[in-house]
């Protein structure tokens, strides 16, 4: 028993049509015809909100026909992994080259062209991927969001919904040209990468992904080394009535604190706590908790404060 004889028994017993259960999905007639005739594959569970709203229409246990298609996909996914990958098709290779920084796209397009589909191109297509299918997963239950971008293709807000849920579906070793077309022109503006330490920018389109330009980035770093708690704060948390009341952001920040060639004692530490706690040294709201950590006392950059004794 498998998820399309489910559904089309339950259609029946129900007396409903194809169409019915379309509406009621908030897809095209089409897209279910074709999960229902094996001819699309079940979308991933995780990945779309379809099989809850089916589930609802025909009366369903919850979770049962996400069962199935869980099932399903893992025998798809077997038979494909036995096959060798193929290459992406050449509009979808020219689409990622396109929107690379015009300074890397003739050493990229060299790498790429090397292999049909190497590391590099790998790497790339599957980052792009992921940050598309963030917002699109976010965006997924916004009619206007579809419709907008429904526009730049001329579709109907249930053919965009459609095409959504099959793009979240889509993996880097199936990614097509309508999967461009509909979402990763539109999307990315542009992405750059520093070829010596792997370091992946993608900048998405503020016109179509809302509030500010977003900026995403990969890099390998080596693993730090685990260093032992610096003793001039064991020695410091031993003392209760100067760190009484210290909060999880406090002793993280704390922690977080190395002075190169140099051991700090407990009374740097009390008093880096206190101008921590010191409302006149930062800009911004409260943390909340225990000492009112500033979010300003902290840099997005280096994650601690600035102060006279720690410079």
């Amino acid at each position: 028993m498998d998820l399309p004889f489910v559904i089309r028994q339950r259609l029946e017993q129900l007396g409903y049509e194809q169409k019915d259960l379309a509406v009621a999905a908030q897809v095209t007639e089409s897209y279910i015809s074709q999960l229902l005739t094996r001819r699309k594959a079940p979308p991933a569970p995780d990945r779309t909100d379809i099989y809850g709203k089916i589930e609802g229409f025909l009366k369903l246990p919850s979770g049962e026909l996400a069962r199935l298609a869980e099932l399903q996909r893992q025998e798809q996914l077997k038979r494909r992994l036995e096959a060798s990958p193929a290459p992406l098709f050449k509009e979808v290779r020219e689409l990622v080259l396109r929107k690379c920084h015009p300074d890397r796209q003739e050493q990229v397009r060299a790498i790429f062209e090397k292999q049909p589909f190497g590391e590099l191109e790998l790497l790339v297509t599957q980052k792009l991927l992921d940050v598309v299918k963030g917002v699109a997963r976010k965006e997924l239950e916004s009619e206007d969001w579809l419709s907008l971008v429904g526009m730049l293709s001329n579709r109907s807000y249930e053919q965009m919904r459609v095409a959504t849920l099959e793009f979240l579906d889509t993996d880097v070793f199936s990614v097509s040209i309508e999967n461009c077309t509909s979402f990763l022109d539109p999307l990315i503006e542009a992405w750059d990468i520093d070829l010596a330490t792997f370091s992946i920018q993608i900048v998405l389109n503020r016109r179509v992904v809302p509030g500010k330009p977003k900026k995403f980035a990969f890099v390998e770093n080596p693993a730090e080394a685990v260093s032992e708690e610096e003793p001039g704060l064991t020695e410091f948390l031993q003392l209760a009535a100067l760190c009484g009341g210290i909060s999880d952001e406090e002793m993280d920040y704390l922690k977080s604190i190395r002075l190169r060639g140099r051991c700090p004692t407990s009374l740097f530490y009390y008093r880096e706590l206190q101008n921590l706690r010191d409302p006149l040294n930062f800009r911004g709201p409260t943390l909340g908790g225990p000492g009112g950590v500033l979010i300003g006392g902290l840099s997005e950059r280096s994650g601690r404060a600035k102060t006279p004794l720690a410079s």
